[in-house]
C-alpha cells in the first residue's frame, strides 16, 4: 500500500506512493520532505527544480547540499585550527572605533568644549590631532554623542589628550 495513499495495496512495489495507482513508470520525488515513488499524474505534487520539473531524489540538489556541508565543515575546521587564537580576527576583522560608548558625566559636552578651548585648539585641529571625524567631536561638545554613534575610543582619546574627565567613575 502507498505510504500516504488510501489506494489498494498490491504489494508489487510498482504503485504510486501518493495515489496508489499501479504504474511501471514511477519517478522518485520529494513531497513534503519525504522521498516517494510517484506516477506521472502525481509528479506535479513533488517539489520542483529551477526548470519547473519535479526534483528527483539525489541529483543536483543533493550535490549542492553536500557541497554546502563540505564548505561549512571546512570553515569550522579553519576556525578551530587557530586553537582559539583571536589575533587574526583582531588584526583583520575587528573595528574598535565603533566600541560601546561608556557612561558619560552629565555635562560632558561643556567639559569637552571648555578643555579644548583651554588647550587653545580648534575643533578642526583637535580632529586632525586625534585622527577623528569633526562631526563626532562636535557631537561630543554638543552633548549628543550617543545619538551620533560616537565610539568610546574617541571619548577616551579626548580625555587623554585634553586631560579632562568625561566618563563617570
Amino acid at each position: 500500500m502507498a505510504k500516504y495513499s488510501t489506494g489498494d495495496a498490491s504489494g508489487d512495489g510498482e504503485s504510486c506512493e501518493l495515489c496508489g495507482a499501479h504504474d511501471a513508470d514511477l519517478t522518485s520525488a520529494t513531497v513534503a520532505g519525504a522521498e516517494l515513488d510517484l506516477c506521472p499524474n502525481c509528479l506535479d505534487h513533488g517539489e520542483t527544480d529551477d526548470r519547473g520539473g519535479s526534483k528527483p531524489s539525489g541529483g543536483r540538489d543533493a550535490d549542492q547540499d553536500r557541497d554546502r556541508r563540505q564548505r561549512a565543515a571546512k570553515n569550522t575546521a579553519t576556525f578551530t585550527d587557530t586553537g582559539g587564537d583571536s589575533s587574526r580576527w583582531e588584526r583583520e576583522g575587528t573595528n574598535y572605533d565603533r566600541d560601546q560608548l561608556p557612561y558619560l558625566v552629565s555635562d560632558y559636552g561643556d567639559r569637552a568644549k571648555r578643555a579644548r578651548e583651554d588647550a587653545d585648539l580648534s575643533v578642526e585641529a583637535l580632529a586632525d590631532d586625534l585622527d577623528a571625524p569633526i562631526e563626532e567631536l562636535r557631537a561630543v561638545e554638543e552633548g549628543r554623542a550617543a545619538r551620533a554613534d560616537v565610539g568610546g575610543s574617541l571619548v577616551s582619546a579626548l580625555e587623554e589628550r585634553l586631560d579632562v574627565t568625561l566618563v563617570e567613575e
